[in-house]
């Protein structure tokens, strides 16, 4: 089986990135998708990955996230993976239409995410608006794992786990308890490697931390790599708003 898989949205901080609540959307859809084409990889499957980390904007990340699937011929199946938001709490599928190979697709994978995780069951939903189901040539799914800000939702999150649900759904196979008796510790599949965030220039810096870079900058403290280039992580950035509010700098 050949299928596109991508995690919506642009990377955490940047424009046109997904919701945040308890959970980051742009954080852990990406986590999935590192896991879900890992365990359908494993399987044998062709997996093409179709994410979007350079969007300039909603739309731009959109057109390129779906340029990315349409470029892929015999595919069987689009996924999308996103996380909710705005009060409610469990796991809904969204297809263009019912009747085809979208809605089976669906149908199994919401089965098997709430078999597996224990989210509130959302179902199948049709929604028509949604440019990634209008615009892509395969059946496509888009996932909504569960809500952001849903604190019972949080306390089930396991990135993994849902990964191995949507891959049951797809292949009917679950890999966490399919695993081959005959595979190695070497053969095992490793754990994907989450994407670092990194913010090339001051104007990438999310504006939750630019006062405290541009002070930084202002003093001194903090040059970059050159050619107005400061390629400051998101972890370091994190560490140096706190230092600030607690009057460490």
């Amino acid at each position: 089986m050949k299928l596109n898989v991508h995690a919506g949205h642009n990377p955490a901080g940047k424009i046109a990135c997904g919701a945040t609540g308890i959970l980051d959307e742009s954080k852990e859809n990406r986590r999935v998708k590192g896991y879900l084409i890992d365990f359908l990889r494993t399987q044998g499957h062709t997996v093409y990955d179709c994410t979007c980390n350079n969007g300039t904007s909603q739309n731009d990340v959109l057109k390129k996230i779906v340029d990315k699937c349409n470029a892929h011929s015999g595919i069987s199946c689009d996924i999308s993976l996103h996380l909710n938001a705005g009060g409610g709490h469990g796991s809904e599928c969204e297809i263009y239409g019912t009747g085809g190979n979208a809605e089976k697709y669906a149908k199994k994978i919401q089965s098997a995410i709430v078999k597996r995780t224990g989210y509130t069951n959302r179902g199948v939903k049709v929604r028509k608006d949604l440019y990634v189901l209008r615009k892509t040539n395969a059946p496509a799914v888009l996932v909504e794992c569960c809500f952001v800000d849903s604190a019972a939702d949080a306390k089930r999150w396991n990135p993994q786990t849902m990964a191995a649900a949507i891959c049951e759904g797809l292949t009917g196979v679950n890999p966490l308890e399919n695993k081959p008796s005959t595979q190695t510790k070497s053969e095992a599949p490793t754990k994907p490697k989450e994407e670092k965030i990194v913010y090339k220039t001051i104007n990438d810096v999310p504006e939750w931390c630019k006062p405290t870079i541009e002070k930084l900058i202002a003093d001194g403290a903090l040059v970059g790599t050159g050619n107005d280039e400061l390629n400051i992580s998101d972890d370091a950035c994190r560490v140096l708003v706190l230092l600030d509010r607690l009057g460490k700098l």
